[in-house]
């Protein structure tokens, strides 16, 4: 949400909000038996730079505010109220991608949205697109589905930095997603809805409703397109997103607000708290409270008896905004273990516990210290097959035990 000049990020005139009900879901297999309710998806913002990854520190960690490199004295180090588990990371760090994807199916999470800026050479666009590819990549070793979810404000912002004249905004925007079909959607792993390659969009400075019937007819390729907060006429229906403003009432009321849309994609979050204020880019969006926990359970808890076929957890990762479930050093892996908790409820052979959402942080300590890698890698094989006993005796144990 926030605004800037140098670095990516959604951009709305207000908080983010969006609903579906999706009731066709097809995603390929993972090795896991069929099992009922809607399939949980976590959105991934892939927008984190850092060393040694990177030549510097990136503007999501940073706002031209923080210095994660040389904190002064008693001041916060990153842009974010909170601090990952594993300290601030490079997206496309493939360390990193493993331990984020490896996490997710132990907490028994079927598959990723990547938020997705396009390919063209603008800002941090190029980073974005090559550490989304990275963890598409790493989605397909963990046997988790993907999807993507466009930022079509880039349009806009290239018209206005004169990289785009008006007239092609529409050729644009369909080419962009011409590429998405040919170098994602056939992939197995890409999730589908009713046959059709999911497709989402953010906010409401990108392309206007006529745009999107225009592109989507260009792109020749029929998506179950949805769009944020509201159905557009082109769309099979539209996503939630939280409000922070509004609060969790909001979420309540897109469910009414959905009813008989042939799409749904509901939300779930556990907080809203972003850093905007703070570091000077703008005001808060305003603020939802984390209620120790008592936001994810009641939002997932509305999500999951949408009746829905997927539901969409927002966010896996973004520190600014504060809606993260990754583990961090002030919830650690609560919010995770609540999602094991649900898996757990569907289906009784779901085999990890709330202790097992230590192993891939411990197998990404052993990478980053030079362990053995064929031993690492067979760890992380265990991982995705679900055999616990074999990734328990594979990982090594955490440092100083």
């Amino acid at each position: 949400m926030a605004d800037r000049s140098v670095a990516s990020c959604r951009r709305p005139t207000r908080a983010c909000v969006a609903a579906l009900a999706l009731l066709l879901v097809t995603v390929p297999s993972t090795g896991r038996a069929a099992e009922p309710g809607p399939r949980l998806f976590v959105h991934v913002m892939p927008w984190y730079e850092a060393p040694p990854t990177a030549s510097g520190w990136g503007w999501h960690w940073t706002m031209n505010r923080f210095d994660p490199g040389a904190p002064a004295a008693g001041e916060r180090s990153i842009a974010s109220h909170y601090t990952p588990a594993i300290g601030p990371y490079d997206s496309s760090d493939p360390h990193v991608i493993e331990y984020q994807t490896l996490s997710m199916r132990v907490a028994g999470v079927d598959g990723l949205i990547v938020d997705w800026y396009g390919r063209e050479d603008f800002r941090d666009w190029p980073a974005l697109h090559r550490a989304t590819e990275r963890i598409v990549a790493g989605a397909e070793r963990a046997g988790l589905s993907f999807a993507v979810c466009y930022e079509d404000q880039t349009v806009t912002a290239l018209v206005d930095a004169g990289r785009l004249p008006a007239a092609r905004r529409v050729e644009h925007a369909a080419g962009e997603l011409r590429w998405v079909v040919e170098g994602w959607c056939r992939r197995p792993a890409y999730a589908r809805v009713g046959g059709k390659p999911l497709l989402l969009s953010f906010g409401h400075e990108g392309l206007d409703d006529a745009e999107w019937s225009l592109v989507l007819e260009k792109v020749g390729t029929p998506l179950a397109y949805l769009g944020e907060h509201r159905r557009r006429p082109a769309a099979d229906g539209a996503f939630d997103w939280p409000l922070p403003r509004e609060g969790v009432a909001a979420t309540h009321a897109f469910g009414e607000r959905s009813r008989g849309w042939p799409l749904v994609l509901p939300v779930a979050y556990p907080r809203f708290h972003d850093i905007y204020a703070e570091a000077g880019v703008h005001e808060s969006w305003g603020r939802i409270d984390d209620a120790g926990g008592g936001t994810f359970r009641e939002t997932l808890r509305v999500a999951l008896g949408s009746g829905a076929g997927m539901v969409q957890v927002a966010t896996w990762n973004d520190w600014g905004e504060g809606t993260q479930i990754e583990p961090s050093r002030e919830f650690g892996s609560r919010d995770l273990a609540l999602l094991q908790e649900v898996r757990r409820e569907r289906e009784e052979a779901f085999p990890w516990e709330p202790a097992d959402l230590l192993l891939p942080q411990r197998l990404l300590e052993a990478r980053r210290a030079g362990g053995d890698a064929g031993r690492l890698d067979r760890a992380a094989a265990a991982i995705v097959a679900g055999d616990r006993t074999l990734a328990r005796r594979l990982v090594p144990p955490a440092a100083g035990n």
